[in-house]
């Protein structure tokens, strides 16, 4: 993996690593159940189930990378770059800018 001196530089990468649908489907649902399970936990108040919110968030990315993609996380590497840039592709899908972005990735 190459090496990255900024997010600017990181987030198109990050992006390319997440090429089937399917995989950026899985990664929304993750995070969509971590802010379920947030506010869930900020409600009852039953912080012992805070262990929930990485599983859910990487579970359902990793199921992505592993058998969707074939690829090995960013997390590995650049865990809190890689946390950022799922926040950030997260809103993008949200606001329609992620099509735009993915089309300016140069292509293999």
């Amino acid at each position: 993996m190459q090496k990255f001196e900024s997010f600017a530089q990181f987030y198109p990468y990050y992006l390319s690593e997440h090429q089937q649908p399917l995989c950026r489907v899985l990664h929304y649902c993750g995070s969509t159940l971590v802010l379920l399970i947030l506010g869930w936990l900020v409600q009852s108040g039953l912080w012992q189930f805070v262990w929930l919110l990485p599983l859910a968030g990487y579970g359902f990315a990793w199921v992505g990378h592993f058998f969707v993609e074939h690829n090995k996380p960013a997390t590995f590497q650049y865990p809190w770059y890689s946390l950022a840039a799922d926040w950030v592709m997260y809103k993008d899908f949200l606001t329609g800018q992620l099509a735009h972005k993915l089309a300016q990735l140069p292509k293999n």
